[in-house]
Formats: C-alpha cells, structure tokens, sequence
C-alpha cells in the first residue's frame, strides 16, 4: 500500500513558482524598473544638458550596457534625444511633468496588459482565439485600465521632484562670481 504524501511535500510542490522578477501575478521586467530609474535619473537632470550613462549607471547600481539597450527604446518613443561628443549622452525630449509614466512603461514593456486578451493594443487585439465566447475577458480588461489609469496619473515630475537650491548651492554660486 502507498502512503499519502506528507502535507509539506504538497505544500512545497505547491508553492514552486517560475523564477521571474515581479513578485505578483501582473508584473513588470527589469527593463521597466531599470528603465524608470533611468528615466528618474534623466528628470533630475533635466535642463542641465547631457547626461552621461556612465554616470547615471553608477549613480543607480546599474549596469551600463543594459541601460545603453533601454535608452534605444526610449529614443525610438520620442522620450530621450541623444547628443554625441565629449560633452555628449542623453536628456529628456520634455519636461518631467509632461511626461507620464505610462508613456515611459510602454516604450520599455510594451503595451500594458495583465494577458493577452486584454492589451490596450489595436494590433494584438486579435490573438485570443476564446475572444467571441470568453467570460472573463472583462476581469483583465478593468485590471489593465486600473493598471493604465494609475500610470497615466503619474509623471516623471512625481518621482523626481524639482530640487531646491541649498545653502552648499548658494555658497558655491558666490565663490563662483
């Protein structure tokens, strides 16, 4: 006779997940978390010129030649211009606070959607062959406008405040004249 197995072999078996980088069920890769705090970083900087790469990797514990991939997606999106040179990198085509974070996620990620029946994208919108008898396409479709709707109410802006200029900044403006 076989013995059941232990209620702990159920319970291990039955958490082992895939290994991925989000910790839920909707969740974004590491090019939309790297790729935010490059962004972030860019915001920061805004108005100040080019910002180098290098720099900002270091700035953010990221690697460089990870973030020299995500900075093409965001050029592509018209959200990053790039200069070449000595004085060279990247800046922000707009100011933060014109820029929402949905914008931002959907250059990295691409179109926003907790599965594939539900995408905000006109092209993949035709995948799902279940679409014409599915009951729960409209579950993934208020998740993804509830998803949508707290990234277009957020802005660069909200993640980067503007910095206020300090006492070191004032000191240093009247050695400097």
């Amino acid at each position: 006779m076989r013995t059941p197995p232990l209620a702990a072999d159920l319970t291990v078996s039955a958490v082992a997940r895939p290994a991925f980088h989000g910790s839920g069920a909707v969740a974004f890769s590491t090019k939309g978390e790297y790729g935010v705090r490059l962004m972030v970083q860019l915001a920061r900087r805004y108005g100040t010129g080019p910002a180098s790469l290098a720099e900002m990797a270091t700035d953010e514990d990221l690697p460089r030649a990870y973030l020299e991939q995500l900075v093409m997606s965001l050029r592509d999106a018209g959200l990053v211009a790039s200069t070449r040179g000595a004085h060279g990198g990247y800046e922000l085509t707009r100011a933060p606070q014109e820029i929402r974070m949905s914008e931002v996620l959907r250059a990295l990620e691409g179109p926003i959607a907790p599965m594939l029946c539900a995408t905000d994208d006109p092209e993949h919108a035709l995948v799902c062959d279940r679409s014409s008898r599915c009951t729960v396409n409209v579950l993934w479709v208020r998740v993804r406008d509830a998803i949508s709707g707290a990234l277009d109410s957020m802005t660069l802006a909200d993640l980067a405040p503007q910095r206020v200029a300090g006492l070191d900044d004032l000191q240093g403006a009247l050695t400097a004249s």
